[in-house]
């Protein structure tokens, strides 16, 4: 028989008891406090020494880890489809034996698409497949050519590749980890805990305070790169419905010789910065509120209305065949994609400088993103997901999220890339910002037919952007401090709160005023660099206790917190930060 003994069950944060930190752990909360205001003061009052110094690092890194992000996503990928192939893991349930799930498959599927990338859809599901249509390394090798028919399956491909199985592989990690070791171990809802196979008890000191701290900064970063494009889009749309005074820059003019500027001036960051940060922090001071839960269900009403717009009036043959024909394309290259790195040879201008510059710019920024994101990602996936079978969490947090990104990138952007084949737009879409494209496009559908149903339009995007945008800011803000507080979801003092709603807010006016949107990317993929080991031992850390539990079960050693405690399963956490999960 075996000696094996049973797993880890306790692991003693220690914090603070009374005053200003009651609650929390002062060995993460103070360090990721001063980590992110250095930041936001560096990149305020020094912008050009800021923006350099994230450039160089930002380059030495994608010279030399950019196979790091391609190949470390693509490990994700292969362990989670292992362990639901696997069938030790695939039956094992994320909670005590015999639980069941606390909500629907269709709650379940529509929590977890919200959560993962509601905002990127409004800038990217339009924006990518139009970027890629007129550049992407087939172009760049002459193999298709910008802008031609030829040339709309590869601009797919790429688009599948960034939003499909390795973003939610991301996710996916990341929320195993924690649901496996929350919700089976009875460990606190924090990153370390994912951790304790390889180093045990010892996550209770400095090692794993460092650990919570990498998994901070990189949410805050991870969640700026988020609302710095959202408040790109959101200035978009409000000059387009007549807030004027928001941008700057040279301007272009459409066919209906109405002007359409470029960029967001340092007021218009700041006032959208205001409205959005204002609104989320007061949802997030009045925990869960009835007007977060009012705000997710438009939520839900616009994004089916937007998208059944462009599915039913859009390019809808055309989007068809962009899912279908796109999705093979997909699955088809998906092993040379997952495994590719294209290597410069350093001369400027060369086809091998040109194709790393966009492996760069494309593939390593998107997987740096989904990392950044995963911890608050991958929390509310724990949260959400308690009851269900690791076979089912993958596969179900993996594979429909999937499609209904490849929904949206089929039909919105289809719509724009077939306007501009076929309909006529001459370059109008093409010619806009990434988050102006989606006003710009629904215009020129619909302008010709009523400026006032246009013009309603753009305030329906606009509201739909504002719903994502405060409850990811809000969600982002409670989920930082749970983590802060060792894993308590409970509520939290308003100081903490209204400290990181500002420094968000900060973060991003900070980045965006030095260098724009490319210093948000810039310092994200820096900032996800450290969390991408983490995720890699996570990965070691589930097979490892996975592996373990199956050799306890054989010979009746327990392998949950209840039977090892003796404990009953306790009620689930009403989790303030998780609004969709009400």
């Amino acid at each position: 028989m075996s000696n094996i003994e049973p797993p880890l069950t306790d692991l003693p944060i220690r914090t603070t008891e009374g005053g200003f930190y009651n609650g929390f752990a002062t060995s993460v909360a103070v360090p990721a406090k001063i980590i992110i205001s250095a930041l936001v003061v560096w990149a305020i009052f020094w912008p050009i020494q800021s923006g350099a110094v994230l450039n160089g690092i930002n380059t030495f890194i994608l010279d030399l880890f950019a196979s790091w992000y391609i190949w470390t996503v693509t490990l994700f990928v292969l362990v989670c489809l292992g362990l639901a192939i696997w069938p030790t893991a695939g039956r094992m349930n994320l909670g005590i034996d015999g639980e069941k799930p606390e909500f629907t498959n269709f709650s379940w599927f529509s929590m977890m698409f919200g959560a993962g990338i509601g905002v990127g859809m409004l800038t990217w599901a339009v924006a990518e497949p139009v970027a890629h249509f007129q550049n992407n390394p087939s172009v760049i090798q002459g193999i298709t050519e910008a802008r031609a028919e030829n040339n709309i399956m590869t601009a797919y491909k790429w688009s599948f590749l960034h939003w499909g199985l390795g973003a939610w592989a991301c996710y996916a990690i990341a929320g195993l980890g924690l649901a496996f070791f929350t919700y089976r171990r009875g460990l606190p809802l924090t990153i370390r805990s994912s951790l304790t196979p390889l180093f045990g008890s010892s996550l209770a000191g400095v090692l794993g305070h460092v650990i919570d701290i990498v998994a901070v900064v990189a949410t805050i970063l991870g969640v700026a790169q988020t609302l710095g494009f959202g408040v790109d889009q959101l200035v978009a749309g409000l000059t387009r419905i007549g807030v004027g005074g928001l941008v700057h820059g040279a301007e272009a003019v459409n066919d209906a010789g109405e002007s359409i500027a470029n960029t967001a001036n340092t007021f218009g960051i700041i006032f959208a910065l205001l409205v959005i940060m204002g609104a989320s922090t007061l949802s997030a001071l009045s925990g869960v509120g009835k007007g977060i839960k009012w705000l997710s269900n438009i939520n839900m009403v616009l994004s089916i209305v937007l998208l059944g717009f462009f599915i039913l009036f859009g390019a809808t043959w055309f989007g068809l065949q962009a899912m279908t024909i796109g999705l093979w394309e997909y699955l088809v290259n998906l092993p040379f994609l997952s495994f590719n790195v294209y290597r410069s040879d350093g001369v400027e201008g060369s086809e091998s400088f040109l194709l790393a510059q966009w492996q760069g710019w494309w593939p390593v920024f998107y997987w740096a993103w989904w990392i950044a994101f995963a911890p608050f990602v991958g929390l509310f996936l724990a949260r959400i997901s308690r009851g269900r079978t690791i076979r089912e969490f993958v596969l179900g947090a993996m594979i429909v999220p999937s499609l209904m990104c490849f929904v949206w990138f089929s039909w919105a952007g289809g719509t724009a890339i077939d306007l501009e084949l076929n309909g006529g737009a001459g370059g109008l879409i093409y010619d806009t910002g990434n988050g102006d494209k989606i006003f710009a496009m629904t215009e020129f559908m619909l302008a010709p037919i009523s400026e006032i149903l246009s013009w309603a339009m753009a305030v329906m995007i606009v509201v739909l952007l504002m719903t994502f945008l405060v409850t990811s800011a809000d969600s982002a803000v409670l989920i930082v401090n749970t983590i802060n507080a060792a894993g308590d979801e409970g509520p939290k003092a308003r100081p903490h709160i209204l400290f990181w709603g500002a420094a968000l807010g900060l973060v991003v006016a900070g980045l965006l005023i030095s260098g724009g949107t490319s210093a948000i990317q810039t310092a994200m993929v820096i900032g996800a660099l450290p969390f991408s080991v983490v995720m890699v031992l996570m990965c070691v850390a589930l097979v490892k206790a996975i592996f373990n539990d199956g050799r306890r079960e054989k010979v009746g050693v327990p392998t949950t917190f209840d039977e090892i405690d003796g404990a009953e399963a306790p009620e689930l956490a009403d989790a303030p930060g998780l609004k969709p999960a009400e």
